[in-house]
């Protein structure tokens, strides 16, 4: 069994956009500048975008957190979107979700410009993705992605069983794993709450992703030999510890990795990916405007 150390490979990716970033310096050339919007005070969203700003400062990004109060209505916040879609320094931006409840998450997103939607929620972002198109693709899918493609686990006519339909995660994870090309060309089957008999589904696949966000909820038994497990999920448990809980994923880590050919641990799986994906899509974005800009 093989460990698909997202702090590893994350690291090493940190460390090639720094090389990158070092050669941009070295030739006069603007370094990428990623902006982050959050609003309240949610101390996960918080902690989040806190490990993206330091990220940035480790590989030479100018980075810049836009922190608006739990009270900020809709249009003020479409207004600091619009703010950042027209300031040319900055090359990409996230919307840290969740959001309060007086603003409309869809709405928000649509207003991003396409082309700093580092983030790759946009609707025409993920119309091109679907469509193999070259973009934006969202930071923890893209992530997976790397991590598959680095430690050149097989994909092609493999049966890919995706737990969870999240747009963020599951359906484009869907996608991207039925595409042309590797990581890709397998089969695809999407699961979901509604989805009846899934052990029989799960035993018959060589790829599990999960992106359910329900502790342990893989179990052995519901696994074949020399499968491939990607858990996404993270969940805080509360115990008697100190802290007052744990960090566990979707799956029953201890007993499935038995089975298992590859896993990712939780955490230091898919987390740490998808904050290094985030900044390679930045660095795209700024490759890209610096063409468009020649």
């Amino acid at each position: 069994m093989t460990i698909l150390d997202g702090r590893k490979v994350s690291n090493d990716i940190k460390n090639e956009i720094a090389e990158e970033v070092k050669q941009m310096k070295a030739n006069g050339e603007k370094v990428p500048h990623l902006a982050a919007v959050i609003v309240g005070t949610d101390g996960a969203s918080l902690t989040y975008v806190g490990s993206k700003v330091r990220a940035c400062e480790r590989i030479g990004f100018e980075s810049t957190m836009v922190r608006l109060s739990n009270t900020t209505s809709e249009i003020e916040l479409l207004d600091k979107i619009e703010e950042l879609n027209n300031n040319e320094d900055i090359d990409g931006f996230i919307i840290q979700l969740p959001l309060p409840r007086q603003i409309n998450t869809q709405r928000v997103l649509m207003a991003v410009n396409p082309d700093k939607d580092v983030d790759g929620f946009h609707p025409m972002n993920f119309g091109k993705m679907a469509l193999d198109m070259s973009t934006f693709i969202p930071a923890t899918p893209f992530g997976i992605l790397e991590l598959l493609d680095r430690y050149g686990v097989e994909t092609d006519g493999k049966h890919t069983v995706i737990i969870g339909r999240s747009h963020i995660v599951g359906r484009p994870m869907s996608i991207l794993m039925g595409r042309k090309g590797f990581p890709g060309n397998s089969t695809v089957t999407l699961t979901h709450s509604h989805t009846k008999n899934i052990t029989q589904i799960t035993s018959q696949a060589d790829i599990i992703i999960s992106a359910l966000g329900i502790p342990r909820f893989l179990k052995a038994e519901m696994v074949k030999d020399d499968v491939v497990i990607i858990d996404v999920g993270i969940t805080r448990v509360p115990d008697d510890s100190e802290k007052g809980y744990y960090i566990t994923g979707d799956v029953d880590f201890e007993n499935v990795s038995k089975k298992a050919s590859y896993i990712t641990p939780v955490p230091g799986g898919v987390g740490p990916m998808t904050i290094a994906m985030l900044l390679k899509n930045t660095l795209l974005a700024r490759e890209q405007h610096r063409k468009h800009n020649r």
